[in-house]
């Protein structure tokens, strides 16, 4: 997919992600993805029911290593801080959730976050996957002034600083060509 189809395709909402998936495979999957594939795969209720339930991060992850004790323990912590950030849901949406079993009405997860406004104004590569930061200085990257103005909310930024922090900076060998620079 050309960089411009996949902006018009970012642009269009967070709703084109999961169209998007394939090109950014090679990128850690965010809680969301965690969620919906490794955790309840196809179950609409339990997504609902997750998404209703407010827990610390440290009681998600152990709710996940019971579910699934072979994901691998940074996709554990990377569901566990999207979980306890962005859950519990508002009723309206667990209940759309139970209805329609899509992950695509979960909160955006950080990966889906960082494909939707990390490259408009930079490199992708070097702006963002080579970049090796800890959550707070994932998190001080809002106060630039440049990057003050994208429109996330503060559970967002927060999300997005959590993923980042745990599954970046990615290997060189791991992006795709295309996606270099």
């Amino acid at each position: 997919m050309s960089v411009r189809r996949l902006l018009a395709a970012v642009v269009a909402g967070l709703s084109a992600a999961p169209a998007l998936a394939d090109d950014f495979a090679f990128m850690p999957p965010g809680g969301g993805s965690i969620l919906a594939g490794s955790l309840l795969p196809g179950d609409a209720t339990g997504l609902a029911e997750a998404a209703a339930r407010k827990a610390s991060a440290e009681d998600w992850a152990a709710w996940a290593r019971e579910r699934n004790p072979d994901l691998p323990d940074a996709a554990i912590e990377t569901f566990a801080g999207y979980a306890a950030l962005n859950f519990p849901v508002a009723a309206e949406a667990a209940q759309s959730l139970a209805e329609t079993g899509d992950p695509a009405l979960l909160p955006p997860d950080g990966k889906e976050l960082a494909i939707a406004q990390c490259q408009f104004c930079h490199s992708l590569f070097t702006g963002y996957l080579m970049q090796d930061r800890d959550e707070t200085n994932w998190r001080g990257t809002f106060k630039a002034p440049f990057h003050a103005e994208i429109p996330m909310s503060e559970v967002e930024r927060d999300t997005f600083a959590h993923y980042s922090a745990i599954n970046m900076p990615l290997k060189f060998g791991d992006v795709p060509p295309e996606l270099r620079f």
